[in-house]
């Protein structure tokens, strides 16, 4: 088989459910930076599914809801998972996200093991964590909170 007909994907590809595809994909493409692999898209009569990619590094699938028995967080009022991924500039990526009209949970804020981060949902509920990349600590650097120990397992 030639290099050419290879998927390129990752080791692990999170699968979220939306209600209505098409928009979260142009959505996620104008709030987040994501790009979607279009000639992959795939529809059906009641559903359709496609991968959306950041960088080099990351790989997500996004399927109609009710399809492998995943539900959009709209549609069940609750969210069960979180995606935290990495971009070059958190703070950049925050205001292109709030004006593309992102809920934001938590503005752009440096944690004590030296991540800079914000939280974020998409239209359909979808929770996301966007840390700047490079800037996270070893954990024997982490500057604890009061009242947080290391504990041993």
């Amino acid at each position: 088989m030639s290099s050419h007909e290879l998927w390129k994907a990752p080791g692990v590809v999170p699968s979220l459910a939306y209600e209505d595809v098409p928009a979260a994909a142009e959505w996620l493409t104008r709030a987040f930076g994501f790009r979607e692999r279009s000639e992959a898209r795939l529809s059906w009569p009641g559903g359709s599914m496609t991968w959306m990619e950041l960088g080099d590094d990351i790989l997500i699938h996004i399927e109609a809801a009710g399809a492998h028995e995943r539900q959009s967080p709209k549609s069940l009022g609750a969210v069960s998972h979180a995606l935290k991924v990495y971009v070059d500039n958190v703070d950049e990526h925050f205001m292109q996200a709030k004006e593309a009209g992102a809920t934001i949970i938590s503005e752009p804020e440096d944690k004590f093991w030296g991540g800079r981060v914000y939280e974020a949902r998409d239209p359909e509920g979808h929770h996301w964590e966007f840390s700047e990349r490079g800037r996270e600590r070893a954990p024997d650097a982490w500057q604890l909170p009061k009242g947080v120990i290391r504990s041993q397992p």
